[in-house]
């Protein structure tokens, strides 16, 4: 819940704290962000949202920087850049005050620490901010709850270490997922990594995540994990089968099959744009595809479902059904407006390291660019409250 203006006005009065930060200007990301990140973390404990105050000098007063609608965007974009993950719950608002006007970010306390900007878990003890050490970083795990928890961070009961692939964790996932100065910088062992990253619990049991993500078989305890892929010869269900594929094993290998599937399926034609240039279009820009096909995987439900992914290729366009309806903030009416909000955040986090998201909340603009450049219709998408379906047309 957002905090009233006399709250706000009284933490902006009142010295800096593990609470409230102050800047003058919005200039150094890093420290924005970090500051962003340790008040997600919340060490103390308080359950309560921390303000990062911009505009404002160290007295408290105001600054007299500008509070443009630019500058509230900017704020605003840092839930979204990728580089705060889990992606924090925050608010940007501007306060005006008896000398001048501010900017309030507003972040609430993460129900999934530890929270991490670029690899690193920052917190915020008293006026001071740092890099969490070994002992920080404990509290914040043993701090998550199981019923807080988003599905994918929960742990998965019957399951063991022995359901996951620990070589596919340290050969592919740790040099993708953390940065070399963190692991220069520890020495961790391979069960302690698992819990920070969130692929398995505190206790060391794999969580839904963990089995998605690196489990040796996880179709045994997450039934909706694979993609179906179909090529259809005619544009019903009816029509004849040209192509069957079955997708599944751990998220880095139905990730790579899936860009694979999506790229022998594209066929091209010769474009003359002149009598000495030719080139050849596609009838689908490959980043529309996979844009959507990565979202189905990363913002489907996996929980009380067996469904999984449906990609179908028609002649004249393809479908894909992700099982579950909006999330969170989305709802079935603001669905595309450009907010969002996260299902699986772990999944998202490994996705983003993996180098398949980008930036989070771009995915639906990147859609519609990629199919505008290329020649292709608008998608039409069709989100209900037990599913989301988008359709592009071919070129």
């Amino acid at each position: 819940m957002a905090l009233a203006d006399d709250e706000l006005n009284a933490l902006l009065a009142d010295l800096e704290s593990d609470r409230v930060e102050r800047k003058e200007s919005a200039g150094n990301t890093d420290k924005i962000a970090q500051a962003i990140c340790a008040f997600a973390n919340d060490l103390p404990g308080h359950r309560e949202p921390g303000v990062l105050f911009v505009g404002v000098k160290d007295d408290g007063s105001p600054a007299g920087t500008p509070i443009t609608d630019q500058l509230l965007q900017n704020l605003a974009s840092y839930r979204d850049q990728g580089n705060i993950l889990p992606p924090p719950s925050m608010a940007v608002r501007k306060v005006e005050l008896p000398g001048g006007e501010v900017a309030a970010v507003e972040v609430q306390p993460s129900n999934s620490p530890p929270v991490r900007y670029k690899g690193q878990i920052w917190v915020r003890v008293g006026p001071r901010r740092g890099v969490a050490n070994s002992e920080d970083e404990r509290m914040l795990n043993e701090r998550r709850r199981s019923l807080d928890l988003p599905f994918d961070s929960r742990p998965i009961n019957g399951a063991t270490l022995d359901d996951l692939d620990l070589q596919l964790f340290q050969e592919v996932l740790i040099p993708q997922l953390v940065p070399p100065n963190v692991l220069s910088a520890n020495g961790r062992t391979v069960h302690q990594r698992l819990a920070a990253l969130r692929l398995t619990s505190p206790d060391g049991t794999p969580t839904a995540a963990g089995i998605i993500t690196i489990g040796k078989d996880p179709l045994q305890w997450v039934p909706g994990a694979w993609v179906q892929f179909l090529r259809i010869a005619g544009t019903t269900l009816a029509d004849p089968v040209k192509d069957e594929k079955r997708l599944d094993g751990p998220l880095p290998t139905v990730l790579r099959q899936l860009d694979e599937i999506l790229g022998l399926n594209i066929s091209s034609v010769v474009d003359f744009t002149s009598e000495a240039t030719e080139r050849r279009v596609p009838d689908y820009p490959i980043a529309a595809l996979q844009q959507v096909a990565r979202n189905a995987v990363m913002h489907r439900s996996y929980e009380h479902t067996n469904s999984p992914v449906r990609i179908t290729w028609y002649e004249d366009r393809v479908e894909v059904v992700s099982p579950g309806g909006p999330f969170g903030a989305v709802t079935v009416d603001t669905f595309g407006s450009g907010m969002t909000d996260y299902r699986n955040p772990t999944l998202a986090e490994v996705m983003r390291g993996l180098g398949y998201v980008q930036r989070f909340g771009a995915g639906i603009p990147t859609v519609f660019s990629s199919l505008a450049r290329n020649g292709n219709p608008e998608p039409t998408f069709r989100p209900t409250e037990s599913y989301v379906a988008v359709a592009l047309r071919r070129r």
